[in-house]
């Protein structure tokens, strides 16, 4: 499955890596509290070895935590693996205290992925996200509920640990797939909008920029004197450079 140039948080549809099934959020990411999909049951994955990725990428990059993959069946690495390679993203594995760390476009997005809810000391992961919460500005919380019983312990344990509402977000899931899926998407439309921010500051400081010089342009002589400190033959340089065809057509090279 490959990403698409320009996604919005408030509408992300999930495509199932190798499947035909797409799934639609019923809700936007940001402003929720949970973000729920629906989907079928979880499926089994094919014994294999994680595959080498491409040194090629450029979507960004997958920092994961060497003790969360430790934690993980080899084929579900291998599927992360997979699935990062065909997106053009670049994996590395380091000992960081989120489980995922995303950088797409100079923004960091944060991650854990609790994987298997009820085997893990749920004290001891509430109090992992209430420390990181505070050390990113992009962090969100996926988290598998592949049962009712599983989804009713989640709800209770959120309420138990005193959360706020969206801080962070948590994104239940009934898949491990779907739930990684769910990451690189979320890091993916982070990503573009940084982009799209960083492209219309951009626009705004060139126009800026051209408005400054057309200020310059029109301005005389006298009113450069009087609101710069540059010298009577520097504001005479500057207006006959934007205004005397024989001066700006002339050649300057004596």
């Amino acid at each position: 499955m490959q990403l698409p140039a320009s996604l919005h948080i408030s509408d992300i549809t999930f495509t199932h890596f190798h499947s035909h099934n797409n799934y639609k959020l019923s809700s936007p990411i940001l402003p929720s509290l949970f973000c729920s999909v629906n989907m079928n049951s979880a499926r089994g994955y094919r014994e294999s070895t994680p595959s080498n990725l491409s040194n090629s990428g450029c979507n960004g990059v997958c920092i994961m935590s060497t003790t969360w993959k430790d934690e993980q069946h080899p084929s579900f690495i291998n599927f992360i693996s997979s699935f990062l390679d065909a997106n053009s993203y670049r994996l590395n594995f380091m000992p960081i205290a989120p489980d995922f760390i995303f950088n797409c476009g100079g923004l960091s997005v944060a991650f854990i992925f609790v994987t298997n809810w009820g085997s893990e000391d749920t004290a001891s992961i509430f109090s992992k996200i209430q420390k990181l919460r505070g050390q990113f500005a992009h962090f969100y919380v996926v988290v598998t509920l592949p049962t009712k019983e599983q989804n009713d312990s989640f709800i209770r344990s959120y309420f138990k640990y005193g959360m706020e509402l969206g801080r962070p977000t948590f994104i239940p899931v009934q898949d491990l797939e779907m739930g990684f899926e769910k990451i690189v998407k979320v890091s993916h439309a982070r990503g573009v909008c940084k982009r799209q921010d960083g492209i219309a500051k951009l626009r705004d400081e060139l126009n800026q920029a051209i408005g400054s010089i057309e200020a310059i342009a029109k301005a005389s002589k006298e009113y450069i004197l009087e609101n710069t400190d540059l010298s009577t033959e520097k504001a005479e340089t500057i207006t006959r450079f934007f205004r005397d065809p024989k001066y700006y057509l002339g050649p300057k090279i004596r």
